[in-house]
């Protein structure tokens, strides 16, 4: 076992395919279906908004994917990122578990993001594409897109979670930074953003919301705009199996294997990144780690949500898939601090979880903030709020080893740096956040209104 805190890989070391776990699913993927007809949508329908290579992608059953090698030399600018081994957590809890994180952080712009961000901006201007639509949150996804756009000479229009526009304002200037224009969704720019604006002005927005704008936005630009996602797709999770891969390598470093690798959950891109390659060892090889995915109360999609057909967006535009939803009509409540605020899930965490392969845990956010403090104050990395909810489950868990004077050896997946989230810690620290579940007859309601297929 190495005794090094930190793991890193050499350039060489950078993968060079990525992993396709649809090739090793126990059943092969539910369709995507039109948002209208409800039938199988058609590469026609997608190729509106997607370059092809990206549709061929999303459908592959392929186990690995080259990456191209512009692609490479862009991750070269951070990857490979490292593995740490968090020996003064382990310390300050008095445990045997064995910590490792992975940490995202040490990209441009601070988050995983850009590991699918820079393999769409250049399959979309291998495709012809001059400029991209998207959504962002809490910032992370739009931050990383301008960044790539602006290496691959794209246009950038971001429709911000207007919540998060307004609590993040130096997320919106990275993205103008790199050249995006950035709007606060729902905006007056589209029908749909007009229609939620009439029902109420004040409205906080969601990504749902974002979502149906950026779609708009590019449905109806007659090609000009294609539109970009930055979780939830298939195409979306692989590219991020870049964390994962790297990841294996690192623990052979260590001389270790994990018992138990924990990712937060929002669309699932992060969690699967590094999970994925985790997972193919489970599914092909007979490993028996534990897989955890931690999501927030306010938003608890795969602990309470209903696995079934949902549009993506609010607007019924996206296509319908099978997910793990609150319903597209979900708004998460303003006083959520912590990210992860999407109403769905990936398909394919969505069929893993129901199948049993992986966990779900949610938690609160003032415990939350609590594990991302500790977390500060013996690493010294301010994680993001959105991996701070897997640190909780880390901590949870290694104190169980305490206990039982177990020496699991735990990974999880420090997606990215905080330093654009102070004001949610400011909040914490203030004693301003509370915590909030969100309400089952809210869920019951929103079941109402996810598409019929009959049959």
């Amino acid at each position: 076992m190495s005794e090094s805190v930190r793991l890193q890989l050499d350039e060489s070391d950078l993968p060079t395919q990525w992993y396709n776990i649809n090739a090793d699913m126990p059943m092969p993927p539910a369709p995507v279906l039109h948002p209208q007809t409800k039938e199988p949508v058609t590469p026609d329908f997608l190729g509106v908004l997607f370059p092809m290579e990206l549709i061929q992608q999303e459908v592959s059953t392929e186990r690995y994917i080259d990456i191209p090698e512009e692609v490479r030399d862009i991750y070269k600018l951070w990857r490979p990122t490292p593995l740490h081994r968090a020996r003064r957590l382990e310390r300050a809890l008095g445990t045997p578990a064995h910590i490792y994180y992975k940490y995202e952080g040490v990209s441009p712009t601070g988050s995983h993001k850009p590991n699918t961000a820079v393999a769409q901006a250049y399959y979309n201007r291998a495709g012809g594409t001059k400029a991209l639509t998207t959504e962002t949150g809490a910032g992370q996804w739009g931050s990383a897109l301008a960044f790539a756009c602006n290496v691959f000479d794209l246009d950038l229009e971001v429709y911000m979670v207007k919540i998060s526009y307004e609590q993040k304002p130096y997320r919106r200037v990275m993205m103008e930074t790199y050249g995006a224009r950035v709007f606060a969704s729902p905006t007056d720019r589209t029908q749909f953003g007009k229609s939620i604006l009439a029902q109420d002005p004040d409205s906080p927005g969601s990504l749902g919301i974002a979502i149906s704008e950026a779609v708009e936005v590019a449905a109806t630009s007659n090609g000009a705009k294609k539109y970009s996602l930055g979780s939830v797709l298939n195409h979306v999770l692989m590219h991020q199996t870049v964390i994962g891969e790297e990841a294996l390598k690192q623990m052979d470093l260590a001389g270790e294997y994990p018992d138990v690798v924990i990712g937060c959950v929002g669309g699932g891109s992060n969690f699967a990144g590094l999970a994925y390659p985790f997972l193919r060892h489970n599914l092909r090889d007979g490993k028996r780690t534990r897989v955890v995915a931690v999501e927030p109360t306010a938003a608890p999609t795969l602990t309470r949500g209903a696995y079934t057909f949902d549009y993506g967006d609010t607007a019924q535009m996206a296509p319908i898939v099978k997910m793990h939803t609150l319903g597209h009509d979900f708004v998460p409540a303003p006083i959520h601090a912590g990210g992860l605020r999407y109403h769905g899930m990936a398909p394919s965490v969505s069929a893993l979880r129901d199948a049993g392969h992986i966990e779900a845990i949610a938690v609160p956010q003032l415990a939350t903030f609590a594990a991302a403090l500790q977390f500060a104050r013996s690493e010294g990395i301010i994680p993001a709020p959105e991996p701070s909810h897997a640190i909780k489950v880390v901590i949870d868990e290694a104190l169980e080893a305490k206990a039982t004077g177990e020496e699991p050896v735990i990974l999880f997946n420090l997606c990215g740096h905080g330093h654009f989230d102070l004001a949610s810690y400011e909040a914490y620290l203030g004693g301003k956040l509370v915590d909030y579940e969100y309400p089952a007859e809210a869920i019951q309601q929103a079941m109402s209104h996810v598409p019929e297929l009959g049959g």
